[in-house]
């Protein structure tokens, strides 16, 4: 009898030996905190043996698992950092360089609590991923600001966010209660950083909200304390005669004044003309009409020229005085003119019309309401 139960002993000892085996310990979660949950261990557990066979499709699968449930409430921050490198180096397998690069660096923001063999590990793939993708580094002001990315909203909220993107174009918008949104469109590269600042400007907000109705009270106290404004007639000049006034007192002075230039010009070159001429019959008895006739010579050439000169001047000078004249004559008369009939602007009070003469000008004098 003390045989049997020598031999029931060793037995139990070495069924229980065999149960702490090192295989079946490198199955296990390592080092799992008292709170994480045994569905975050199995999960754990078929991503491991799934890596460690090469097959990451599942291994991704397991740990993409494992990182939803591991919630802050029934996990460590070393077990969510551990998780996060773990399925991130899944991905970087299956080249999902983009996620592979953000749950990395999700991993990493926790390096002080991972091991030092994770962190190097974690490290390298981290490298790897963002070789592929470009960076982002965006700020904006207010930080409680929402951020879209491409459309898909930003899930957390900061001051600065860094965002990683496929090569290629992406557009970036952020958006405040009163203020005004901000857009910015940029080409991505990949390897490369960009650093974008988006400042949202305040809009104006007025101080009643539009459309809100007031009380019948208040209606009727504005409408016995507020004085009568009556309403302004139109400015003549507000109306399609008004214009053409404008545009006829402009043209008939640009008009006149450049033909009183020409004149002024037409008398000089008349002067210069009759004082070359005397010089040219000075001391000779030869008509005036020599010119006419030696055609060669340089001084009556130059005679010509200034009659030419002089004749063209005289010319336009009166053309377009004549033409300031009519212009002016046209622009005054519609001064005079109701233009109610047409239905486009009222009738305006008559204007006075009065010549005036003093020893250095002449001209009239227009007095009304303008």
């Amino acid at each position: 009898m003390r045989c049997s139960a020598c031999v029931l002993l060793f037995s139990a000892l070495l069924a229980a030996t065999g149960a702490a085996s090192p295989a079946s310990a490198e199955d296990a979660y390592p080092e799992p905190g008292p709170r994480v949950g045994a569905t975050v261990k199995d999960h754990v557990r078929r991503g491991r043996r799934a890596r460690n066979a090469g097959q990451w499709t599942e291994a991704y699968a397991a740990y993409k698992a494992a990182f939803e449930a591991a919630d802050p409430a029934s996990s460590t921050e070393r077990e969510r950092a551990e998780l996060a490198g773990e399925l991130g180096l899944c991905e970087l397998a299956l080249r999902k360089y983009r996620d592979a690069a953000e749950h990395l660096a999700f991993s990493l923001e926790q390096r002080t609590a991972l091991p030092l063999a994770l962190q190097l590990r974690f490290e390298k793939g981290e490298r790897e991923a963002t070789s592929h993708v470009a960076r982002l580094i965006l700020s904006v002001d207010p930080p409680d600001a929402e951020v879209l990315l491409d459309g898909k909203q930003v899930g957390r909220v900061a001051r600065t966010y860094l965002l990683f993107l496929e090569p290629g174009q992406h557009m970036v918008r952020a958006r405040a209660p009163g203020r005004a949104d901000g857009f910015h469109e940029f080409g991505a590269v990949a390897g490369t950083v960009h650093n974008i600042r988006m400042p949202l400007p305040r809009m104006a907000v007025s101080l009643a909200p539009e459309g809100a109705p007031a009380s019948p009270k208040a209606t009727r106290e504005t409408r016995s304390s507020s004085p009568v404004v009556r309403a302004q007639a139109p400015s003549p000049w507000a109306s399609w005669p008004g214009t053409l006034r404008i545009a006829g007192i402009t043209a008939t002075t640009a008009t006149l004044s450049t033909g009183a230039v020409l004149m002024i010009r037409a008398s000089t070159l008349d002067g210069d003309a009759s004082e070359q001429r005397d010089g040219l019959t000075r001391g000779t008895t030869s008509s005036s009409s020599m010119c006419w006739q030696a055609s060669q010579r340089s001084s009556c050439g130059a005679l010509r020229r200034l009659l030419d000169e002089r004749n063209l001047s005289d010319g336009l000078g009166t053309a377009l005085l004549i033409t300031g004249g009519v212009l002016g004559a046209v622009t005054a008369a519609s001064f005079f003119t109701d233009f109610s009939f047409l239905g486009l602007s009222p009738a305006q009070e008559r204007i006075h019309v009065s010549p005036v003469a003093t020893g250095r000008e002449t001209g009239v004098r227009i007095e009304g309401r303008w």
